[in-house]
């Protein structure tokens, strides 16, 4: 094969496709640039006055109308007395250049400042149960007094998968990074939570000192999305030599919380995720060392630089206290 056969592979390749623009071998793209030079020409039917709009000298700007018209296959501009006209295919282009300069030029423009008033949009996001039990209503005061056109759409989290993220059916997410996340994903703290001891009001350990032993020695049950019987918690009580009794395992803090509301139970769940759900029951400091988890809320790097998602970011951040570091 010869020495530029990759160079020709590589031209044969570039051929068109749906709506992607490719050259077949010997063809070479066309320069973008002389439409804005064709947009100048137009406008000011001037050769000289296409210069000064486009800082060029008049010798460069007679190069580039030779380019046009060999491009074209139109002299585009001929001369008339002391001036110069349009021919009838510069007369057509004209309309259509223009609009194609300013398409292009409103594409590389940077974005425009966000006008929360004007923003009509729905964001989704993904969070487990307590999210929006504890800082749902809250966000949505937010949002609703900054930009009333924007609308919050809350959906579960089953799993930590980062699909709806990377496809964008899910703008933001909430919750523990595992090792399922992407990589890829954009990651900022929202806060810590701790785990506390749930009991019905009246249970034995509202009353007295809650030790680590009459905690251990009560019936229990479990949170666990995957049915896991050992969790965080008892691998805590097995440091203090201590072992419970876990009777029932849920997939969701709701359920575990609901079970206390009607049984002698005991449940452990995080403290600031479970805040509403824990109204009108006992809660209780777990009286061994516990591991905290930390909450972050989650996005694809593709909406890092949007305005709008930018906002909303902020918005969940403060809703939910603080802005720490993003890694």
């Amino acid at each position: 094969m010869a020495e530029d056969a990759p160079f020709a592979l590589y031209a044969c390749t570039r051929r068109h496709a749906g709506n992607r623009l490719r050259y077949d071998q010997g063809t070479s793209p066309p320069d973008f640039n002389l439409l804005i030079t064709l947009d100048a020409v137009l406008a000011e039917g001037s050769v000289a006055r296409a210069a000064r709009r486009l800082r060029l000298s008049p010798s460069a700007m007679s190069r580039a109308l030779a380019r046009l018209r060999e491009t074209t296959g139109d002299p585009l501009l001929v001369r008339a007395g002391r001036g110069l006209v349009p021919t009838p295919r510069a007369l057509e282009l004209r309309e259509r250049v223009g609009q194609l300069v300013q398409e292009v030029e409103s594409v590389l423009r940077p974005a425009e400042q966000l006008d929360l008033k004007r923003l009509v949009r729905t964001f989704t996001i993904r969070a487990r149960e307590g999210f929006v039990e504890n800082f749902g209503a809250k966000l949505v005061a937010r949002a609703g007094k900054e930009a009333a056109g924007v609308r919050l759409c809350f959906v579960q989290k089953p799993d930590k998968e980062s699909t709806g993220l990377r496809d964008g059916s899910v703008d933001l997410e909430t919750g523990v990074v595992g090792t399922v996340t992407g990589p890829e994903i954009r990651v900022q703290a929202l806060f810590r939570d701790r785990f506390v001891g749930v009991v019905r009001k009246g249970h034995v350990l509202s009353k007295g000192k809650i030790t680590a032993a009459r905690y251990a020695a009560g019936q229990h049950v479990g949170v666990s999305r995957r049915g896991r019987e050992q969790g965080p918690i008892d691998d805590a009580l097995h440091a203090s030599g201590l072992e419970r009794q876990t009777v029932a395992i849920v997939g969701a803090f709701a359920s575990a919380l609901a079970l206390v509301r009607a049984s002698d139970l005991i449940a452990s769940v995080p403290e600031r995720q479970t805040g509403v759900l824990r109204s009108g029951l006992y809660t209780f400091p777990l009286p061994f060392e516990a591991p905290e988890v930390m909450i972050s809320l989650m996005w694809h790097p593709r909406m890092e630089a949007d305005p709008a998602h930018r906002w909303m970011r902020g918005l969940v951040l403060d809703v939910c206290g603080g802005r720490p570091e993003k890694r």
